[in-house]
């Protein structure tokens, strides 16, 4: 397994997972390799036996605004190159995508699953979705992986819940938008189920493409999921206001709506990411 992107939240639960399986996993942070860097990627070691996960990307959602270009190198080109190394090569490529590809919600929302068409409103969203297709027209055989809200929630994480952490215990009480709703997703549990579709890859090595969504279970607003950050830690909940979108403006729009179905990940017989209130538990704990 070659993991890219690995000083990441993911990249580096994928890391400690593979150990703690026992697995062969080389790391790869952005000192070890530029993945837009054409002749360094061409130039990557990958036999036939490979699975290769990609969690680099351009994840500054607002600062994306204003780089497009920056964003455009790590979300939309970087994921090209490395598919066609793994066609070159026969590896296999997981590709982490994200929920911000999807558009304004329908007028009666559920669940997105893969087939549903995109219309991002970010130059986040839309790096990111010019990477899936790039990823896949370059190696058909790509599977990419869409989630949703990840976080490690570590005491020093600039994550949200990282971020709510800090808040509850310095004393500040916060308002935190509460028409935005998603699928909070631990990077532990991510990173645990992409090392399941990696052993199933690697099983199967002519299993086809696809595009399937793996976040944590259940639905939550941003103020939910703080409120429920401070009531873990034993902070009184209700230090925690609503406010609109409207009322707290940002450069990049956010999904209003972006829960992912869980049904193309069980289809290929791998277990649905645990409910995002076990996961908020344990990652706090």
């Amino acid at each position: 397994m070659v993991i890219t992107g690995a000083s990441g939240q993911v990249g580096t639960w994928l890391a400690k997972h593979a150990d703690e399986r026992g697995l062969d996993a080389v790391g790869l942070g952005r000192a070890d390799l530029d993945v837009t860097d054409a002749g360094a990627v061409s130039a990557l070691d990958l036999d036939p036996e490979t699975v290769l996960i990609n969690c680099a990307a351009y994840t500054a959602v607002d600062a994306a605004e204003s780089d497009a270009d920056g964003a455009a190198a790590l979300n939309a080109v970087a994921p090209g190159l490395l598919a066609r190394r793994t066609a070159e090569t026969g590896a296999r490529l997981i590709h982490v995508s994200t929920d911000y590809v999807f558009g304004p919600s329908p007028a009666a929302p559920r669940p997105w699953e893969p087939g549903d068409p995109c219309a991002p409103e970010s130059a986040y969203g839309r790096t990111k979705l010019d990477g899936e297709r790039a990823a896949l027209a370059a190696d058909p055989r790509t599977v990419v992986v869409r989630t949703a809200w990840v976080y490690t929630g570590a005491p020093g994480a600039k994550d949200f819940v990282g971020t709510m952490r800090r808040l509850a215990d310095n004393g500040v009480d916060p308002r935190v938008v509460d028409d935005q709703v998603g699928s909070p997703t631990y990077a532990s549990d991510l990173a645990s189920g992409l090392i399941d579709l990696a052993d199933l890859l690697a099983a199967q090595g002519d299993r086809p493409g696809a595009v399937v969504h793996a976040a944590g279970g259940g639905s939550a607003a941003w103020f939910d999921l703080a409120r429920a950050v401070f009531a873990g830690l034993g902070a009184d909940p209700q230090r925690v206001s609503p406010c609109t979108t409207a009322e707290f403006p940002r450069p990049a729009p956010r999904p209003a709506y972006s829960v992912l179905s869980p049904a193309s990940w069980t289809a290929l017989g791998l277990d649905p990411l645990p409910d995002w209130r076990d996961a908020l538990d344990r990652a706090l704990a």
